[in-house]
């Protein structure tokens, strides 16, 4: 066996060593390769999964890892399906390369809910234009019987004209819906309003003893005031019917006012049954109450925030809502 020089092996230990170190380079360059993919992963925002051949996961995001129960209803398709999972609706795309699959899930509750919204404010206006015509000849002729029937079939006249009314309501807040709310502003006094809001309520009929308690101190706005008037009718008229539904045989709404130098501030109470779900208060065709058309308080949103201001509920009894609009 020939005999190894010294260097020959100096050569041999240099070698090695330059291997060990293109090695080393190649593992460095790999793992931060792997992070990049992995950092990019975690960056999309749906539920990225890709499985080994066996099906187990190579790697995942934290949206997946969230997700995991829904991972076991997934299946590998050629073409794109949409899944329901935990009240949510999921797009899911599939793929395969070599010997791994990758699943992703994305989240489009919220797309599907804007789609459906403008489909059934479409519907919901068109249907609105076809009652307006039929709903204004019944108001025309009902004041027109008021004068002429004797004076105990009156009261069963205005009952049909507060029906009216709450139907020409009905009415009007869709349109608006459908049309989107845009404030055309100008100054009044807060007076003139609290007269509108007077006659309102007059429109608006309820069987129980209700007091209403509004601000009483003059004040200038710069607003819409016909939308304001929509906006204040919208929540008393709720609260009315909170009143009606509670096992009193009273009941009150109040409203305050605050001022402050950005902000007009109004604190609406009344003392009737609490809200069941307050997480569903602002979404549109959810009404939380029997009589709702569920696009009052949205409208009401839509409202305040073309006036630049904010809409809550606040944790308080008896129960409250804030309004502010910006001066």
């Amino acid at each position: 066996m020939a005999s190894i020089t010294p260097e020959e092996l100096n050569l041999l230990i240099e070698q090695t060593y330059k291997v060990e170190e293109e090695f080393n380079e190649l593992k460095a360059s790999y793992a931060h390769l792997q992070d990049t993919v992995e950092k990019v992963v975690e960056f999309l925002p749906n539920a990225i999964w890709i499985l080994n051949e066996d099906n187990t996961v190579f790697l995942q995001n934290s949206k997946a890892r969230e997700l995991w129960k829904l991972l076991k209803l997934l299946e590998y398709r050629e073409d794109d399906y949409e899944i329901s999972y935990e009240k949510k609706s999921y797009i899911v795309k599939s793929s395969s390369y070599k010997d791994k699959m990758m699943l992703s899930a994305t989240d489009i509750t919220e797309q599907k809910r804007r789609e459906n919204l403008a489909t059934m404010g479409q519907m919901a206006a068109h249907l609105s234009h076809e009652i307006r015509n039929p709903i204004g000849s019944i108001s025309l002729l009902s004041s027109t019987l008021k004068k002429r029937v004797i004076p105990e079939n009156v009261p069963i006249v205005e009952e049909i004209q507060k029906s009216v009314a709450r139907i020409e309501r009905i009415i009007k807040a869709t349109l608006m819906f459908s049309k989107g709310v845009e404030a055309v502003k100008k100054k009044f006094m807060w007076s003139e309003l609290r007269e509108s809001i007077d006659m309102s309520i007059g429109y608006y009929g309820f069987s129980k003893e209700i007091e209403f308690s509004f601000p009483q101190e003059d004040f200038e706005l710069y607003a819409d005031k016909d939308l304001l008037e929509m906006l204040f009718s919208n929540f008393i008229a709720n609260a009315i019917d909170a009143i009606e539904l509670d096992d009193n045989e009273e009941g009150s709404v109040r409203i305050e006012y605050k001022s402050s130098p950005k902000n007009h501030t109004f604190y609406i109470y009344d003392t009737g049954i609490e809200i069941e779900k307050p997480d569903e208060l602002f979404e549109a065709f959810k009404s939380t109450k029997l009589k709702g058309n569920g696009l009052g308080l949205v409208l009401s949103q839509q409202i305040v925030e073309a006036h630049n201001g904010l809409v809550k509920l606040l944790p308080s009894s008896p129960k409250c809502f804030q309004i502010s609009i910006k001066k």
